[in-house]
């Protein structure tokens, strides 16, 4: 597996690129691509003219939650960060505890039966761990008010150490991002789509370049821990099963943004490549072992990468090719984290792919686990 990559702390972006000077935008970000064994520097307003007519877009409209709040167990005071809501009523959260610099570090959680004092009289109380493989996450019970109104309330965006200062929630929002009709949303934002403006939308949209919408509802990934990915919620409906699979079989190519993205889709996909409906609890982990069945690219931004993130990469790209990605954005000095630039993984070389009768039998009948 590609090394733990170890990036130099002036290259974490502190602050949004449209506060780091006059007449930037979310869009000014500097984009590395990565085709085959060819690697290349471009501005992510050039994105349109890298895409070509009937490529495929996949987004992830799961809006970023106001998801820390301010606690206490006993005398002490700790931030919880709201990480999954469960089925059960319970809600996956980490504890924290305050860094003296409006950041947050890690604490030991635990044990079962530990209450946490929330605004408003609300009580958390945790109940077992998420994972026998970590104790980072817990779930637990909260008393009184919903969740989803405290995080209104008294919630505000995750921020790590890296960053410069607070920011407001809409600074976290992506311009895909729409309202769920429950109120769940992403405990951190869908960050790889941060550079998309309505503008360069609208731009791509006339050159032919097509949208699919998906949702993947992230949970917290701490900057401490890098484990393999949680059982996350997500839905591709119908309509964006069609456009993945019309895209497989003509000559577009399906180019996920962020591995949100992946995972929602690939989570789709069955062992044919045929994308259904479908909606509910993805455990997936794309692995190099296990490929991919549906994405041909990716556009993800630069972070320090866990193993599982490491692992998505290679399964698109290569190994060969996400080590000269890296590398090159070292050298090139390339800012990371979530404010930080972005990299576009392109295919090395387009292919052709016939209308199979699965994918059309798939599109007329779009079945799936659950309608959409």
């Amino acid at each position: 597996m590609t090394p733990a990559v170890r990036v130099p702390e002036e290259l974490s972006a502190r602050v949004p690129v449209e506060q780091r000077g006059p007449g930037l935008d979310r869009d000014s970000v500097r984009m590395l691509v990565s085709r085959g064994a060819g690697v290349a520097h471009h501005t992510f307003t050039e994105l349109p003219r890298l895409l070509r007519a009937g490529d495929l877009l996949v987004v992830n409209t799961s809006a970023t939650l106001a998801a820390a709040v301010d606690g206490r167990i006993g005398h002490a005071r700790v931030v919880v960060h709201f990480s999954t809501s469960g089925d059960d009523g319970r809600w996956a959260v980490e504890l924290r505890e305050p860094d003296g610099r409006g950041t947050t570090r890690a604490r030991a959680a635990g044990p079962a039966g530990t209450e946490v004092c929330l605004p408003e009289g609300v009580r958390l109380v945790l109940e077992e761990p998420l994972s026998g493989r970590s104790g980072r996450l817990w779930w637990a019970r909260v008393s009184g008010p919903g969740v989803l109104g405290l995080l209104r309330g008294y919630g505000r965006p995750i921020r790590y150490s890296y960053t410069e200062r607070d920011q407001p929630l809409s600074v976290y929002q992506t311009v895909f991002a729409l309202p769920s009709a429950d109120g769940a949303g992403s405990a951190e934002m869908p960050s790889a789509a941060r550079p998309f403006t309505a503008g360069l939308v609208a731009e791509l949209v006339g050159r032919g370049v097509r949208f699919a919408p998906v949702t993947l509802h992230t949970g917290v990934a701490s900057a401490e821990a890098h484990e393999p990915p949680y059982p996350e919620r997500f839905a591709v409906p119908g309509a964006s099963a069609r456009l993945i699979n019309a895209a497989k079989a003509g000559a577009g190519r399906v180019l996920a943004v962020g591995t949100t993205a992946v995972r929602a889709v690939e989570s789709a996909a069955g062992a044919d490549g045929v994308v259904r409906p479908r909606a509910g609890w993805t455990s997936l982990v794309v692995t190099p072992e296990r490929g991919v069945r549906v994405v041909d690219g990716l556009l993800t931004g630069l972070h320090e990468p866990q193993a599982s993130h490491l692992l998505m990469l290679e399964a698109i790209a290569g190994r060969a090719t996400v080590e000269r990605g890296y590398e090159a954005a070292l050298q090139g000095r390339y800012l990371w984290h979530e404010f930080g630039d972005v990299h576009l993984v392109l295919p090395g070389q387009s292919r052709d792919r016939p209308l199979t009768q699965s994918i059309a039998q798939a599109t007329a009948s779009e079945t799936g686990t659950r309608p959409m």
